[in-house]
């Protein structure tokens, strides 16, 4: 276990011009991202490398971070978070898993970080003025210009595999499942793969033709970052995919499918992050604790006459979750492979195999 030795100061400074002084941790750079907070008390590492954060620099509202260290099979794929803002970060994890310190990690990624900064009440600020930019740097900047301009672009084609790949199934091979990686979370492959499907991802920029080719039972379209609008092409390929074969779709996968079907989103004020997200069944009435992260959601009145809305969140009733009558597609903002509840939702996945079998949605 190496010494770390916190103690250069460091400054968080946010685009309305607030100004908070903690001390460096991590990477020893500078870096402006747009500050999001998430709430769950555990998961740091999984939050840490899913990629759905490309572009952002992360806050977590739990006050003590990294106290069971770093374990390298729970990372959900590569980190593309900006930055790191913590109240308080463990310096002596205790965990039979733990291979070493979170802030060793943070290094070796290159992500800057802060600590000793009120989490609490930026966390406020942000709930009241809504998503803003920050800044992690040593030295206040007079001119907040470079910290407003900035925009998440590109996320998705910088997180996304660059060649498709084959994830064998486990045990006997049931079905074939092409994924679209928007930025996949492994543990949505392993969900696939513990049921018996053997998965090829594709890469963001597949045309609809290469999918179809491998003769896939069904089509998993995955989470991912930024604002869904801007991926034209992989709506464009979505509009050739959806009723050719069953589709279930998660977090940036439901926005995009909601887009293609002639559906609009919406950017919400803080989005939802955290692993204890209230979601309300609208058919069967019961509501899970769901995990989430993201910034954006479906506007489901635009989707009338076309889908069926069948979750809400049950603090901003923001919709979680379509199906699309006829198009044998389903989706959900929400991430069922997460185990938010700890897996109240993971029969998402069966209802996927279900579908795959031969069983048409409604």
């Amino acid at each position: 276990m190496n010494e770390i030795q916190f103690s250069k100061k460091a400054c968080l400074v946010l685009s309305n011009g607030a100004v908070y002084e903690g001390v460096r941790i991590g990477a020893d750079s500078q870096s402006v991202g747009e500050l999001v907070f998430t709430t769950g008390m555990t998961g740091y590492l999984e939050t840490l490398t899913d990629p759905s954060y490309c572009g952002q620099i992360v806050m977590q509202t739990f006050p003590l971070i990294g106290n069971y260290g770093v374990i390298t099979p729970d990372f959900e794929g590569e980190t593309a978070v900006k930055g790191y803002v913590v109240r308080e970060m463990c310096e002596y994890p205790s965990n039979f898993r733990s291979e070493y310190e979170l802030d060793s990690f943070l290094k070796q990624k290159g992500i800057p970080g802060i600590m000793g900064v009120d989490t609490r009440e930026i966390t406020r600020i942000i709930r009241e003025e809504g998503v803003m930019n920050a800044m992690i740097c040593d030295v206040p900047p007079e001119d907040l210009s470079k910290i407003k301009e900035y925009k998440v672009e590109g996320a998705v084609a910088s997180v996304s595999r660059t060649e498709a790949c084959v994830y064998p199934a486990e045990g006997d091979k049931k079905f074939t499942v092409a994924l679209m990686d928007y930025g996949a979370k492994k543990n949505i492959i392993r969900s696939l793969q513990q049921r018996g499907c053997e998965v090829t991802a594709f890469p963001q920029s597949a045309k609809a033709e290469e999918v179809l080719a491998i003769n896939p039972d069904g089509i998993m379209l995955s989470n991912g970052p930024g604002d869904p609008e801007e991926n034209a092409a992989a709506i464009a390929e979505l509009k050739k995919l959806i009723g050719k074969v069953p589709v279930f779709g998660i977090c940036l996968g439901h926005q995009l499918t909601a887009l293609a079907m002639g559906g609009r989103t919406v950017k919400l004020k803080y989005g939802h992050r955290g692993a204890n997200q209230p979601v309300k069944d609208l058919i069967g009435g019961r509501t899970y604790i769901t995990s989430q992260n993201h910034g954006y959601a479906v506007v489901s009145d635009s989707l009338k006459g076309i889908g069926r809305e069948t979750f809400i969140n049950a603090n901003d009733f923001s919709c979680e979750g379509m199906e699309y009558p006829g198009k044998n597609c389903f989706t959900v903002q929400f991430h069922p492979e997460a185990c938010g509840g700890p897996r109240d939702t993971a029969f998402l996945f069966d209802r996927f195999i279900s579908m795959m079998g031969g069983e048409r949605d409604a």
